[in-house]
């Protein structure tokens, strides 16, 4: 299998470019390699290699931001994944990319499948679902894995952040009532090459939508406080006193775009089809924690 990977230096990306060599040849882009607001520099890529699969893990992903840079933030999620498509489509070949939750409004009560209706509530989220329905209307060959809160051991994230402000603050004040879960780079990648592999052999997934998360249910607040307590445990000096992790509202912390509520998502569909059985969060997510915590302690 010939590979070629979009968005190889950031959170997904980095692992994906250490995990896919297994499974044939990769050619591993990030932004010096392909620049995804130029047409060309992605179809020359492309033609070059003439992989088998691409895997898109490049995106625009600041969400306050995105804001007030709507034309970037469809350019790299929806119109150079148009390209992508159109080339999958034109070669024949498989398209594999990744999206979010926030293609959602977070009202529903329960868990969202993928045959929920999305109705996005900020300018990424929009962006994100052109993305998807481009690929879809291509016509290619593709698998379009949503999956929310990711946070991994490289780049920055939500769980470092907590961890600086924890050594240089006493309190800290999180929000409590968004509910979700964090997944991890690496069960992303597994997920992928669970997929992949299943090409290799010709036992190919249905095209479409896969719902990517670990199980179980948390907020940003159960996220703090679990990575908080698990630096604690590792040793970690830090200045946060005992107690002093408050939860709060998204009232009282506004930010430019607006958050779903929920951002639950259903993965049964995707199970049918992985080799494997997809973890609780809490243990996805302490693997993570003590990883970044390890490398912290180093430094």
């Amino acid at each position: 299998m010939r590979v070629l990977l979009l968005g190889a230096n950031g959170q997904v990306g980095s692992v994906l470019s250490r995990k896919l060599p297994n499974l044939g040849e990769v050619k591993a882009c990030g932004r010096k390699e392909v620049d995804l607001t130029n047409k060309s520099s992605i179809t020359k890529t492309i033609d070059e290699f003439n992989p088998d699969v691409i895997v898109n893990a490049a995106a625009y992903t600041v969400v306050d931001k995105a804001e007030g840079e709507r034309e970037l933030a469809f350019k790299i999620n929806a119109d150079a994944v148009g390209i992508l498509a159109h080339e999958a489509s034109k070669r024949n070949i498989w398209l594999i990319h990744y999206s979010t939750d926030y293609v959602f409004d977070g009202t529903k009560a329960g868990r969202y499948s993928e045959s929920d209706t999305p109705n996005p509530i900020n300018v990424y989220g929009e962006s994100k679902l052109a993305g998807e329905q481009v690929i879809g209307a291509s016509g290619c060959k593709h698998l379009v894995f949503r999956t929310t809160w990711v946070i991994g051991v490289d780049g920055h994230n939500f769980a470092k952040t907590i961890l600086r402000l924890a050594k240089e603050r006493d309190s800290l004040r999180v929000i409590n009532d968004e509910f979700g879960v964090p997944t991890a780079p690496a069960l992303i990648a597994r997920a992928t090459t669970s997929a992949i592999e299943s090409m290799a052999m010709e036992k190919y997934w249905p095209s479409g939508i896969y719902h990517l998360t670990p199980h179980g249910e948390t907020t940003w607040h159960g996220i703090a406080q679990t990575v908080i307590q698990i630096a604690k445990d590792m040793g970690v000096p830090l200045a946060i006193e005992e107690n002093a992790l408050h939860a709060i509202t998204t009232a009282e912390y506004p930010t430019a775009a607006k958050r779903p509520a929920n951002s639950l998502l259903d993965t049964s569909k995707l199970e049918k089809r992985l080799n494997f059985d997809l973890p609780n969060w809490k243990v996805d997510f302490s693997a993570v924690a003590e990883e970044i915590i390890k490398e912290l302690k180093a430094a």
